[in-house]
Order: structure tokens, then sequence, then C-alpha cells
């Protein structure tokens, strides 16, 4: 928080504490921001808010039985909040998978259901895994060269967790401490929770994906002369799990985490401005509407672009189609 107060002080930035958008309503010459601190005009306005609102939760959780309590990542804090029983971790990226492992070192009896997944080491060759993504230009890769921007809008996110000892955190190591892994959640049916059976074929394609990942890696520090100063190779093991259970007992269970995503909200933007499942629709941050502009999105113009150390470059670029809009319209 320091940090951002420090940078918003650096060039005087007007911030409006505990001042809630209501909407951002299309005029003659711009926009009108309404809040519930007053009203403002523009002629131009950068949503810059997030992709990632309210929790996304699966429809089927109304089936689930009456005695279980329902999580989410964003209110869980620690594993004495829970009640008794065993604990359901659905979802298996950075935070479902994180919380598995606190449950289980905390002592719960934990079963983790996983679907897609993109399994990365915290660590290759001594190096921390986003000094690699940076130093091979994974992070500037744009979204005007991919061959499929929408699948890489919606991948997961990476199993990764911040610690002092920079440990991974994958299938494999909460598997091996007691967490039972089971293939992703697709309903309910009374006390049973019925999974499906893809749990071997996502994980080979994680494993596969992380391999070529850390083949580019090997191949940059061979190009750039730099296998002797870097430890040598040492890859993961393949994932290996016992991928025949189909169903979760939920008698035993009293807690579901729903670590399944966010989803994003947007109440008071035009639903013109959105697609079907309610995501902004944007060309590199472009929106629809003349002076309307996005920020901070997943894959907006970069692989970077929802990191802090990206969303600068994004913002540079937008700058100028901001500016040509506003000399456009000074000049009507």
């Amino acid at each position: 928080v320091s940090f951002l107060d420090t940078y918003r002080r650096s060039f005087g930035a007007p911030v409006r504490n505990e001042t809630t958008v209501e909407q951002v309503a299309r005029t003659d010459g711009g926009h009108v921001v309404r809040t519930n601190q007053g009203s403002w005009r523009s002629r131009a306005v950068v949503v810059a808010s997030g992709a990632f609102s309210n929790p996304s939760i699966p429809a089927f959780a109304a089936d689930v039985p009456a005695h279980i309590e329902h999580v989410t990542p964003n209110v869980y804090r620690n594993p004495s909040q829970l009640p008794d029983g065993g604990v359901l971790v659905v979802g298996a990226s950075a935070s479902g998978i994180q919380i598995a492992d606190e449950l289980n070192r905390a002592g719960r009896d934990v079963t983790l259901a996983t679907g897609e997944h993109v399994r990365v080491p915290r660590t290759y060759r001594g190096m921390d895994l986003h000094w690699w993504m940076d130093a091979v230009g994974l992070l500037d890769e744009r979204f005007d060269v991919l061959d499929d921007l929408e699948r890489s809008r919606r991948l997961p996110s990476l199993q990764l967790v911040g610690s002092p000892d920079r440990r991974d955190l994958d299938l494999n190591t909460v598997a091996t401490n007691g967490v039972s892994v089971v293939g992703r959640l697709v309903g309910v049916s009374g006390h049973r929770g019925l999974c499906s059976g893809s749990l071997a074929n996502v994980c080979t394609l994680a494993d596969l994906k992380q391999r070529r990942l850390l083949d580019r890696f090997d191949e940059w520090a061979a190009d750039h002369g730099l296998d002797a100063e870097l430890a040598d190779p040492d890859r993961p093991a393949a994932t290996a799990l016992d991928v025949t259970r189909l169903e979760v007992d939920l008698r035993s269970v009293g807690t579901i985490v729903w670590a399944t995503g966010y989803r994003p909200d947007y109440p008071w933007l035009d639903p013109d401005l959105l697609d079907a499942k309610g995501r902004i629709v944007h060309d590199g941050g472009v929106m629809r509407a003349p002076g309307m502009y996005a920020l901070g999105l997943p894959f907006m113009r970069r692989h970077k672009s929802t990191f802090l150390d990206g969303v600068g470059a994004d913002a540079i670029e937008l700058a100028d189609h901001l500016r040509l809009h506003l000399d456009a319209v000074a000049s009507r």
C-alpha cells in the first residue's frame, strides 16, 4: 500500500478513496462517470478495475449437501476458520493448490479436485521462474502474434507459491504429503461428488507444456553462453498419481473451497461493451465505444499485462491512441 501511495504522490494523482463507480454513460462529446461521491464528465475513460471481481462457482454447487460449508479463496484466511471435517478443494491452480497444501500441513483431510492446470517450477537452474520468463522474452510476447489469443487469455494461473525457501508446489508435492488428488469435479449426486476421468490426460498435458518451457529456457541459456554460469538442469519428475478414483464421498466433507477462478463484474458499463460472458470486448485495450479504454486485463497487449511491471508499457501505447482521440474530439 505504501508503495502505491508513494507512486500516487510522485505525480500528484487525484485519487478519490471510498468512491464507488455506479455508471459510466456515453454523452455528446464524451462520458459521464456517476459515483456515490458525485459525477464527473470526461472525454475519455480508462477502465482499470481488473477482470477478476467475483468468484466463479459452478451451478451444481447448489446440489451440495446442506451440512457442507462453502468457502472461496477471497474469504479464506487460515485452516482454523473452517469447520471440522474433511475439506474438498476444487481447482488446482495457484490459490487452490496453496490452500490444499496449507490445510494438509495443518492436519486436515484434504481432497483436491484437479482440472486443467499450468505446472511450473518455482526455480530452475538456480534462477526464479520469472527471471527466466523475462529473460527469454516470454513476458513481452504480444497479443497480435498469437495463434489463439482467446485461449491464452483464459489460461489458469501458474502453480506457484511465494515462500522464503522458494519451494516447488505441484500435484506430486501435495500427493506425497497426503492430499488425495482426483479429477475435475463435474457434478454432485446425493452424497457423491462426481469427478471427470480426465486427470491422467490433463497431467500429461501439463507435464508436456512444462517440458517445452524448460527446453526453451535451456536453449536460450546455451545461445547466450550461460550454461557454465547456471546450475545444471534438474527437471521435475513426471506427475505420478492414482487416477482411478472418480468419486468423492461428501459425507466426510465439512467444507468445499471453490478455487474455481473469478469472473468479471461490470454492472456499471453499457452492456454493449461486453460479450456474452460479461467480459470487456476490446482490441489491445481499445474498447468498442470511442474514448473508452481498458488496462490490466489478461494478455491485453502482452503476457505481463496483468503485472505491475507490465501495465506501464500497455499504458504508453494506449496513451498514443487516447491522445489521437482527444485531438479528434477537440477539432470537431
